[in-house]
């Protein structure tokens, strides 16, 4: 395990103190466990950016009739 130091604005570092005391969780836990859905949430919208971009580069994108479609359903949706 790594040890990283960090500079972090008074309001987190409040709200972290406070959400360790009533979850009975440490700091260094909560933390942690923030910014690891923090970066799985990045790489993943990552990685679908990298996988839309190579449909677009090899021309692979939706047809008129799948646009209306998916179209046709949210207006019914809406409604």
């Amino acid at each position: 395990m790594s040890v990283m130091s960090l500079r972090i604005p008074d309001d987190i570092a409040d709200t972290l103190a406070s959400l360790s005391k009533a979850t009975g969780r440490s700091k260094s836990f909560l933390a942690v466990d923030a910014l690891r859905e923090y970066l799985a949430r990045e790489a993943w919208q990552i990685e679908e950016i990298q996988k839309a971009l190579k449909e677009a580069d090899e021309g692979d994108f939706a047809t008129q009739e799948e646009v209306n479609a998916m179209a046709d359903k949210w207006t019914a949706n809406a409604r």
